[in-house]
């Protein structure tokens, strides 16, 4: 069995505000974890290409691992990108359209802090990372209503593909919820790959609509990531977060399931 961490970042930043700072690395944490990966033989990838490896199309390397970063923050390319590029390591931004710097009329949700402009995302295309979607407005996916769902997979992945000029074929849930309506809908919607959170390491039985990841955030040690990205003791690492998962999962299909009782959806 193929087993590969998949990492998932969001902001990179000695200076989060309150609200990213949950999520956050600082640029020497990052710097010290890809140069752990590099020292110890790790094989970088980009979520389409490890996609593209597990279904036999291409050759998989002996220690895969793919990095990702969620939502699009500014400081992707002024902190993380550099450090990218320093060790040649690929990766893949999920990008929420809708918080773009410079979206213009198709603003929509509320950015959590300075983001990405669309002549950023063009530029980070041609270093060879890769963008995915992230959706529109970055919403709890599995409590729309169906044609909601389908308008926030649908613009995301048509902006990115108009502003980027590249094709668009994977995407992350954000927050990490989806369930098997979501799951139709990004099948439908053009998608071959999506990643949710679960803080575990995938493989190649998951389901390729459901990848699991890795959390790294600030309070990520160096001796939690080495151990986390070699697969040791992950369960224990992550407990206090699967709990939770699996605790909220049961409140939203709840949630969603009242509503469409009486109708809302």
């Amino acid at each position: 069995m193929t087993r590969v961490p998949i990492l998932m970042y969001h902001s990179v930043t000695d200076d989060p505000n309150e609200e990213t700072r949950p999520h956050s690395v600082r640029p020497s944490d990052l710097a010290e974890q890809l140069a752990y990966l590099s020292e110890s033989g790790f094989t970088p990838m980009t979520l389409g290409d490890l996609v593209a490896g597990l279904n036999k199309t291409s050759v998989m390397p002996v220690k895969p691992i793919v990095v990702t970063f969620d939502d699009g923050y500014a400081d992707f390319h002024t902190n993380a990108l550099p450090l990218l590029e320093r060790y040649r390591f690929p990766a893949t931004v999920f990008l929420t359209s809708g918080w773009v710097a410079d979206a213009g009329s198709d603003a929509a949700g509320r950015a959590l802090d300075d983001m990405l402009s669309w002549g950023q995302a063009r530029e980070i295309a041609q270093t060879g990372i890769e963008i995915g979607g992230h959706s529109h407005s970055h919403p709890q996916l599995d409590q729309l209503p169906t044609q909601e769902l389908r308008q926030e997979l649908r613009k995301n992945k048509g902006l990115l593909e108009e502003k980027i000029g590249a094709p668009v074929a994977t995407m992350a849930y954000p927050y990490g919820y989806s369930s098997a309506r979501v799951r139709r809908e990004v099948r439908k919607a053009g998608y071959f790959a999506a990643c949710a959170v679960s803080n575990a390491i995938a493989a190649d039985r998951h389901d390729m609509l459901a990848i699991p990841r890795l959390t790294v955030a600030g309070n990520t040690t160096i001796s939690m990531f080495r151990r986390a990205v070699e697969g040791s003791a992950v369960p224990l690492i992550y407990l206090r977060e699967r709990v939770l998962t699996k605790g909220y999962a049961v409140v939203r299909r709840t949630r969603y399931g009242l509503r469409r009782v009486r109708g809302d959806v």
